[in-house]
């Protein structure tokens, strides 16, 4: 099989590098690559390599990283590459199937409470688990006061759609997506908490303002239902409305704006098809009233997960973009938004190959990305300047 110019110039650059441990890993030795894009020139470089399925990168004010692997380690990866042993600390995780360590965030203070998130999947007796969220203060040893503060429930014993990632408003709440863990109909059913998306204060407790505080049989923990497996979440900061990415089934994924109390309609309402060729068996159709539609559905399923906005820039090609990972078409996906309208897709990084697991946007104004490999790899991309 002829491998893509991208993949040679990246094969060639790594195999220049010696292979060390990813405890010992430094910065490859290679220039940036020129990326070709609708308008202009981007610039992709490793920064570090050998990890193992990383899962969510968290750029640091200094410079450095904290990286997620989905076996159940938290990595910081300094400004120069080095890659750190396992930091101490990190919760007990069910790294089986599609669990894992998943998402790693800095708390809205973190310059100076030092406080981290982390969303992992959480073993339980007899094989159970489900999606938790943690809090921790990262030192230079690892973790000290790690505090789980959401538990999703109840557990169960499926492997499948955890989630998860974190977004934090301006008015001191956290939100956690998660997935109904392959078990379609509970996304649906109010007294549980997979397939929702929930809202917390920050001190893990429930806002007295959430749209179902109060009413009997119903989780308090809810902010919308009707969700799949959301591997994407991010506030958009020109107009402060959330945006989540939902890795759907075959055919379907979607992008929502969640809103208070809103069901988006997972299994009910679908676009796609189950994996095997058959259709949903809950599923009605389309659209049904009484339930959400998506904002924008890609009929053939990328494979969506983190995603990041890329705004504020006026002058710069890329300005008021939104960005996605994609797992099954191992691509970037770049979205121009006029308003909350997409009007133009663009892919990047087809040639690399990989499935691209994390998207944020750093302090420097670059993208930094994860690739979900057994060699996973962190690694900026510049965009073209205006």
């Amino acid at each position: 099989m002829r491998l893509p110019a991208l993949a040679i110039a990246l094969l060639a650059a790594l195999a220049a590098c010696k292979p060390v441990p990813a405890s010992d890993a430094a910065t490859p030795d290679m220039a940036a690559l020129g990326i070709a894009s609708e308008h202009g020139e981007g610039k992709l470089s490793v920064i570090a390599r050998g990890l193992a399925h990383p899962w969510a990168v968290a750029p640091l004010p200094d410079g450095g990283f904290l990286v997620s692997e989905r076996g159940g380690t938290l990595r910081r990866i300094a400004a120069d590459g080095s890659v750190s042993a396992p930091l101490a600390g990190v919760p007990a995780v069910h790294a089986r199937g599609q669990g894992g360590l998943l998402d790693v965030a800095l708390a809205p203070d973190f310059a100076h409470s030092r406080r981290i998130y982390l969303s992992y999947a959480e073993p339980g007796g007899n094989g159970l688990s489900g999606t938790a969220a943690a809090w921790a203060t990262l030192s230079d040893a690892g973790l000290t006061d790690v505090t789980v503060f959401y538990r999703q429930e109840p557990k169960v014993d499926t492997e499948h759609h955890y989630g998860s990632r974190f977004a934090f408003d301006d008015q001191g709440h956290v939100f956690i997506s998660q997935g109904e863990r392959g078990l379609r109909p509970l996304a649906q059913e109010l007294d549980k908490l997979q397939g929702k998306l929930v809202r917390l204060n920050l001190d893990g407790s429930v806002p007295e303002d959430n749209p179902f505080v109060g009413q009997a049989g119903v989780r308090p923990e809810i902010w919308s239902y009707g969700h799949r497996n959301s591997q994407g979440l991010a506030f958009d900061p020109r107009t402060g409305k959330l945006w989540e990415s939902e890795h759907g089934p075959r055919g379907g994924d979607e992008l929502n704006l969640p809103r208070p109390g809103r069901n988006y309609g997972w299994p009910v309402v679908t676009h796609g098809i189950d994996y095997s060729g058959q259709p949903i068996p809950e599923a009605m159709g389309k659209e049904k009233q009484g339930m959400e539609p998506p904002h924008f559905v890609f009929e053939v399923s990328p494979g969506l997960s983190g995603m990041a906005f890329y705004t504020g820039r006026p002058g710069q090609p890329w300005n008021d973009s939104l960005f996605l990972g994609a797992l099954a078409q191992r691509q970037l996906i770049r979205l121009q938004l006029q308003g909350d309208r997409v009007v133009a897709e663009e892919r990047l990084l087809q040639d690399l190959g990989e499935r691209i697991r994390d998207v944020r946007l750093g302090p420097d104004g670059n993208l930094y990305l994860v690739t979900d490999e057994d060699d996973g790899k962190l690694l900026k991309l510049e965009p073209p300047r205006g």
